[in-house]
Formats: structure tokens, C-alpha cells, sequence
């Protein structure tokens, strides 16, 4: 039998989805099949995560599809002394990597990437999210690239997608 991928996604994944690709109205079932496979055991995110896409509008339609229709078993707690660790680690390698501008480092440290990263590492998970690397950058802290440094696995929304079998297809009405 084969092992089985469990997947952490990262804000710009709901965001970036809602608008482009898989806007609400014109993808449904991308957002269907986010539910579907967290049913399954495999998708989840976590509560920092949660916490950011709520941040936005009240009518914004992510923020009512997470009130309305995510189930909160989909947003893992990192309040854990495992994870709380890993996270400790990952911060004191932000803080002490010379690269990084402060400001960078300042706007990591307030964002949820390293809990994501901290989670997956201690959980085995794979962290899904559409930044890519920029290992030279200074101006940014690249998701991409704190995973690879504390060795979990990432992957991009369509890898994610290509992963779970996850078809779209158009629906034919007659007129």
C-alpha cells in the first residue's frame, strides 16, 4: 500500500486561488475537492493560517467560505511543545541568518510560515504553497526556502492537485 501525502496549505494558496484559477464562481470544485480530500484525512492548514484569511473582509468569499463551510477539524492547533520547539528553531535561524534584512526577518516572524514549517516538520506533512524559491533574496523570507533548510517536503497548488487525482470538468447545460 502506498504511503499516503498529508498536505499543509498556506494562505497565498486559498488567496491565490480565490483570485485567479479557481475563483468561487468560476472553479467550485476546487474548493470542493479542498473539503473533500480534508473528509479523506490528507488536506489540512493550520489555525495561523486561519487566523489570516479571516482577517479580510467580512463579504470577501473566503472569508465566508471558511465560516460558512470549512470544517474547524481543518485548521490543526500549533499550540503543541513539539511544534512550539521546531518553531523556536526555525525563528533563531531567521534571526541569526546575516542575509535577511531585519525587515524581512520582522515580517516573518508576525506571518504564519514558520508554524506552518515547524508543523510539518514534526508532523511529517508536506507544505503546500505558491511562492518559489529565492534563496539569494534579502528582502523576503521565501516559504520555499525554510522548508528546504529544515528538510520538509513542498509543493506547489498544482502539484497538490496532480497528487490527489483531482480532475475539473465542464458542466454541459442545455439551452
Amino acid at each position: 500500500m502506498k504511503n499516503q501525502t498529508h498536505y499543509l496549505l498556506d494562505s497565498d494558496v486559498f488567496i491565490t486561488a480565490k483570485n485567479t484559477y479557481y475563483a468561487f464562481d468560476i472553479c467550485p470544485g476546487f474548493w470542493d475537492s479542498l473539503l473533500y480530500h480534508h473528509g479523506n484525512g490528507t488536506v489540512f492548514s493550520i489555525d495561523r493560517v486561519r487566523s489570516e484569511l479571516l482577517a479580510g473582509s467580512k463579504t470577501d468569499d473566503l472569508v465566508k467560505w471558511i465560516r460558512q463551510k470549512v470544517p474547524k477539524s481543518f485548521f490543526y492547533s500549533v499550540e503543541n511543545a513539539q511544534v512550539s520547539a521546531e518553531y523556536e528553531k526555525i525563528m533563531l535561524w531567521v534571526q541569526r541568518h546575516q542575509r535577511y534584512f531585519d525587515a524581512a526577518k520582522a515580517k516573518f516572524a508576525t506571518g504564519a510560515d514558520g508554524w506552518l514549517v515547524a508543523y510539518a516538520r514534526v508532523h511529517g506533512f508536506t507544505v503546500v504553497t505558491n511562492e518559489t524559491s529565492a534563496p539569494e533574496s534579502r528582502n523576503a523570507i521565501k516559504l520555499p526556502d525554510v522548508c528546504t533548510s529544515f528538510g520538509v517536503q513542498y509543493q506547489n497548488t498544482f502539484d497538490l492537485l496532480r497528487g490527489l487525482g483531482v480532475r475539473f470538468y465542464v458542466q454541459r447545460t442545455t439551452q
